[in-house]
């Protein structure tokens, strides 16, 4: 069974050809490459916490810093964290800002 990526799981319609990128624009989580594959998710679609501009709590986000701890309380959080288990990646070590 494939895993959700986060506008699959959110129903947010900002995924790319989504209903909302009109009003909303395209949500970055669907088009970041750069996290392709982590939690096996497709592009940032299950590292979403890491991506500035995506939309929780029916507004946008910003800096990774300043979203975080809300995401670790978030319901598509713990279920990437839970069905990842042991090989959850928090962060992408290679994105990081040194």
């Amino acid at each position: 069974m494939a895993k959700l990526n986060c506008w699959e799981y959110f129903e947010c319609g900002r995924e790319i050809g989504g209903v909302n990128t009109n009003e909303l624009g395209i949500c970055p989580a669907s088009t970041s490459i750069a996290n392709s594959g982590i939690n096996n998710g497709t592009n940032a679609g299950r590292s979403c916490w890491t991506i500035e501009g995506t939309l929780c709590n029916k507004s946008i986000q910003g800096e990774i810093e300043e979203k975080l701890l809300g995401c670790i309380n978030c319901s598509f959080f713990k279920m990437v964290d839970n069905e990842e288990s042991r090989a959850f990646i928090l962060l992408n070590k290679e994105l990081v800002k040194k």
